[in-house]
C-alpha cells in the first residue's frame, strides 16, 4: 500500500498498488498450503484450490498474482463470499474493490459467523468507522482464537489505530499457534520496521525467519532490504533487491525498490535504469506507479520543476495507459505535484494544479458514491487548499478550511480523524512563528508516520528553542530512507541540520 499524497494519509483509501492481471501465476503444486485454521466456506474443491492459491500469494506480497487465483474461485463459486472479500482486498481501483466488497457481502448469508467478520471488517474500515472494526476484530479472536488468521486481521486494525504494542501482541499470538507461517514473521517484521517504537534487531530476526521459511519468493526478500535501509545500510539493501529479482518472475518492484536506494545514494542515472527497468515490467497499475517514482529523482537532484513537469505529463498519459485505476493514479501524480508546488512556494503553479487535482478528487467520489466516501474527499480537498491558504499568508482562510474538515469528518467513529486537522493548524501557527503552538499541533498530526510532518515538527521545535529535541528529529528525517515525495522534499535540508 503507497500513500495517496503527503497530505492525505490519513485520508487515503486502502487500495492495493499493484491489482489484478491474468499474467504469471506459480502452480498451486508448487506452493506450500497457508494455514488458515477457521472455516473457508465453499461447494466447490476446484474453487478452494484457487482461492487457497491466491491466499499464499497474497502472503507472499503477489497481489497481481493473488488476483488471478481469486478471480479463477468465484468464476468456480459465483456464491464463494470469502473469495470475492479476498478479491476485494487485492484489487487495484476503487471499481473493483467496491463492486466485490459488496458481492462478499451479498454472499455472506451463505457463509460462516468468521467469514462474515471478516467482511464486516473490511466494509467499516473503507467507511471509516474505526471504532466498530476494532469491535468486529476483537469478536473475530474470540470466535475463532486458534487461527492465526483472525489475530493477524486483529494487528492490522491495530497496527491502523498506532496500537503497536497490542498489535504486536497480536501478531506474537499468530506467530505461536503457526510458528512456520511466513506471513506473519513478514508482519512482524513490518511492525518493528515501521511502528512506533522501532526495534530493527527484531525486524531483521522476524525477516530472516521469513526468508527460511519462504527462501523462494521475492517477498521476504524485498522487506530485508527495507529493514537495510532503515539501518542506513544501503548498498546491503540494494543487494537485497537484486536478490529479490532473483524470484520476482514478472514482477518489476524489486527493481523500483533498487531504484529508491540509487536515488539516496545519489545514482541519479542508476535510479532511473532501474524505474525504466520497472516500468517495462510493469502489470496492471504499476506503470505510472513507478513512474512517479522516477519523477522524484529530480527532487533529490535538486530540480523540483523537472519533477513537477515530469508528473504532469504522466497524468495527462494515463487515460491513454490501459490500467484498472486512472483517475486514483493521477491522483496520485498530480497529489505529488502539489506537494512539492507548495514546499517549494510556487503559488500559481499550485493553484493550477490544486483545481485539476480536486476535479479528479471530486469525480472518485461521485464513482463510489457513498456519503462517507464523499465527506472523505471534501476533507481531502479542503486540507490542501489550507495549505495553499498558509502559504498565500491567508491565515483566516485556512482557518475555515480546518473548521470544514472538522465539520466534514464528525460523523466518522475514527479516533485518529482529527489529524490533518491539526497538521494543518500546525501550518498555520508554524508559518506565523508561533512555534510551540506549531508543536504541539504537530504531535497530534501523525508525525510519527508521516515523515514530512515530523519534519515540520522539527521546525516547530527548533523555533521554539528546543533544538535537542528538533536535531533528533531532524536525525530521524534524513535517515528515513523510505520513498515519498516528503522525503525527497526534506531529506537534503535534514542532513545539513543533523549534520549528515
Amino acid at each position: 500500500m503507497k500513500k495517496l499524497s503527503l497530505w492525505l494519509t490519513a485520508l487515503a483509501i486502502a487500495i492495493t498498488i499493484t491489482g489484478c492481471t491474468k499474467t504469471r501465476t506459480k502452480s498451486a503444486q508448487q506452493q506450500p498450503a497457508p494455514v488458515m485454521k477457521m472455516p473457508v466456506t465453499t461447494a466447490s474443491e476446484e474453487a478452494r484450490e484457487q482461492f487457497m492459491s491466491g491466499m499464499h500469494a497474497t502472503d507472499m506480497g503477489r497481489f497481481v498474482d493473488a488476483c488471478g487465483y481469486f478471480e479463477k474461485a468465484v468464476q468456480k463459486d459465483t456464491a464463494f463470499a470469502f473469495a470475492y472479500l479476498a478479491l476485494a482486498n487485492a484489487s487495484n481501483s476503487l471499481k473493483e474493490f467496491t463492486t466485490n466488497l459488496r458481492k462478499a457481502e451479498e454472499a455472506a448469508n451463505g457463509a460462516s459467523r468468521e467469514e462474515q467478520l471478516l467482511i464486516e471488517i473490511t466494509r467499516k474500515g473503507f467507511d471509516n468507522d474505526i471504532e466498530g472494526q476494532l469491535a468486529a476484530a476483537k469478536a473475530l479472536v474470540e470466535l475463532a482464537p486458534e487461527s492465526p488468521r483472525t489475530w493477524l486481521a486483529l494487528a492490522g486494525v491495530q497496527s491502523g489505530l498506532n496500537q503497536n504494542t497490542e498489535a504486536r501482541q497480536s501478531i506474537a499470538r499468530a506467530i505461536e499457534i503457526a510458528p512456520s507461517m511466513a506471513a506473519a514473521h513478514m508482519q512482524a517484521g513490518n511492525s518493528y520496521l515501521f511502528g512506533e517504537p522501532k526495534d530493527l534487531n527484531q525486524a531483521e530476526q522476524h525477516i530472516r525467519k521469513a526468508i527460511e521459511l519462504a527462501p523462494n519468493e521475492s517477498g521476504p526478500y524485498d522487506i530485508l532490504g527495507d529493514v537495510y535501509r532503515a539501518q542506513g545500510k544501503l548498498e546491503k539493501a540494494r543487494d537485497a533487491y537484486t536478490e529479490a529479482g532473483r524470484y520476482s518472475g514478472a514482477d518489476g518492484s524489486p527493481f523500483q525498490q533498487r531504484g529508491h536506494v540509487n536515488s539516496f545514494l545519489g545514482n541519479y542515472k542508476a535510479a532511473r535504469a532501474d524505474y525504466d527497468k520497472s516500468i517495462v515490467m510493469a502489470r496492471a497499475n504499476e506503470a505510472p506507479n513507478f513512474g512517479i517514482y522516477k519523477a522524484y529523482v529530480n527532487v533529490y537532484a535538486g530540480d523540483p520543476s523537472a519533477a513537477i513537469g515530469e508528473l504532469k505529463a504522466l497524468a495527462s498519459k494515463i487515460d491513454k495507459m490501459d490500467i484498472p485505476e486512472p483517475i486514483g493514479l493521477k491522483i496520485l501524480a498530480l497529489g505529488s505535484a502539489i506537494n512539492i508546488a507548495l514546499h517549494q512556494r510556487m503559488i500559481n503553479e499550485a493553484e493550477t494544479l490544486i483545481a485539476d487535482w480536486s476535479v479528479l478528487m471530486r469525480a472518485w467520489s461521485k464513482q463510489v458514491g457513498t456519503d462517507g466516501f464523499r465527506r472523505g474527499q471534501e476533507a481531502g480537498i479542503a486540507y490542501i487548499e489550507g495549505m495553499l491558504a498558509v502559504k498565500k499568508g491567508k491565515f483566516d482562510a485556512a482557518e475555515e478550511k480546518a473548521k470544514t474538515i472538522v465539520k466534514l469528518l464528525k460523523p466518522d467513529a475514527n479516533p485518529r480523524k482529527m489529524e490533518p486537522v491539526h497538521a494543518l493548524r500546525g501550518a498555520i501557527a508554524l508559518e506565523q512563528g508561533r512555534y510551540a503552538e506549531a508543536a504541539e499541533h504537530f504531535r497530534q498530526g501523525n508525525y510519527e508516520n508521516d515523515v514530512y510532518i515530523k519534519y515540520l515538527l522539527a521546525k516547530s521545535l527548533e523555533g521554539a528553542g528546543q533544538t535537542d529535541e528538533a536535531m533528533k528529529l531532524y536525525q530521524e528525517v534524513a535517515t528515513y530512507n523510505f520513498n515519498d515525495v516528503g522525503f525527497a522534499l526534506t531529506r537534503k535540508e535534514a542532513m545539513m541540520k543533523a549534520g549528515l
